[in-house]
């Protein structure tokens, strides 16, 4: 009888323990500095596509996220240390980023473009490109990307820890121009009172070397767990209409891009 007592003992302390992680909030990593994805509101408190998509996805999953504030070139060391379950701050699917961490499926697609003084020419050959600086966020896609295509034409590389940074500069003469995502680069400068006088020159680029396959979420090698609740809210949300009422907040234009073949 003692047997069975500590047994039943031993197997309520698992299933407590078992509630316990199942009650744990998920905590997404995020970087709050790129408008319309991500950005402060005047009270401090996150606004943008991603933080909405994220929430979306939790209401689906049932379960309590809480959002912890990174720069992004210290998103996927975070999650390795566990700092946080997941990141969802607009990360390129990468084969190079599925060495650190699993990806789920895309959740949008748009391509990098370049920003410089309207005016500038850019053929595809990028020639044009010789001696001029060019701003990028270290640690993102368009970093490399910048340094291994727009550097072999002769443009200098300037890696900043954020895009706003790239912003002030580019504003101020001292860069020529940047390069990042298209909808982030239209929402966050071009569409600022800073960005008159500069628009999108050059072609869109959209190779998958550099780009990957979409924007998805990241979460630790292995996690499977959170992997495929993630990816089944991902399809949930997109078949329910709700992924499309965050998109038409900010977009007027299908952001999920082709699907799949």
């Amino acid at each position: 009888m003692k047997k069975l007592a500590l047994l039943g003992a031993l197997a309520l302390s698992v299933f407590s323990l078992v509630s316990l992680a199942d009650e744990k909030p998920l905590k997404i990593g995020i970087e709050a500095a790129y408008p319309p994805f991500a950005s402060k509101a005047p009270d401090g408190s996150i606004v943008g596509f991603d933080y909405d998509i994220g929430n979306a996805l939790c209401e689906e999953m049932k379960v309590k996220c809480t959002w912890v504030e990174q720069e992004f070139d210290g998103l996927i060391p975070a999650l390795k240390v566990r700092k946080i379950d997941a990141i969802l701050s607009s990360m390129s699917i990468t084969d190079d980023r599925k060495k650190s961490v699993d990806f789920t499926g895309k959740y949008y697609l748009t391509p990098a473009r370049l920003v410089m003084k309207a005016g500038n020419t850019v053929s595809d050959s990028l020639v044009e490109l010789k001696g001029k600086k060019i701003g990028v966020q270290r640690g993102s896609i368009h970093d490399r990307f910048a340094k291994e295509v727009l550097g072999a034409q002769g443009a200098t590389i300037v890696p900043y820890g954020t895009q706003n940074e790239i912003y002030l500069d580019v504003a101020a003469g001292r860069l020529d121009g940047t390069v990042a995502d298209a909808t982030l680069l239209e929402d966050g400068f071009l569409k600022t009172d800073a960005g008159k006088g500069y628009a999108f020159v050059g072609p869109s680029f959209i190779d998958p070397k550099y780009f990957g396959d979409g924007i998805g979420i990241a979460v630790r090698k292995g996690d499977k767990a959170n992997l495929d609740r993630l990816n089944a809210a991902i399809l949930a949300i997109r078949a329910n209409g709700k992924y499309k009422e965050i998109q038409d907040k900010y977009f007027n234009f299908d952001i999920y891009g082709p699907e799949a073949k």
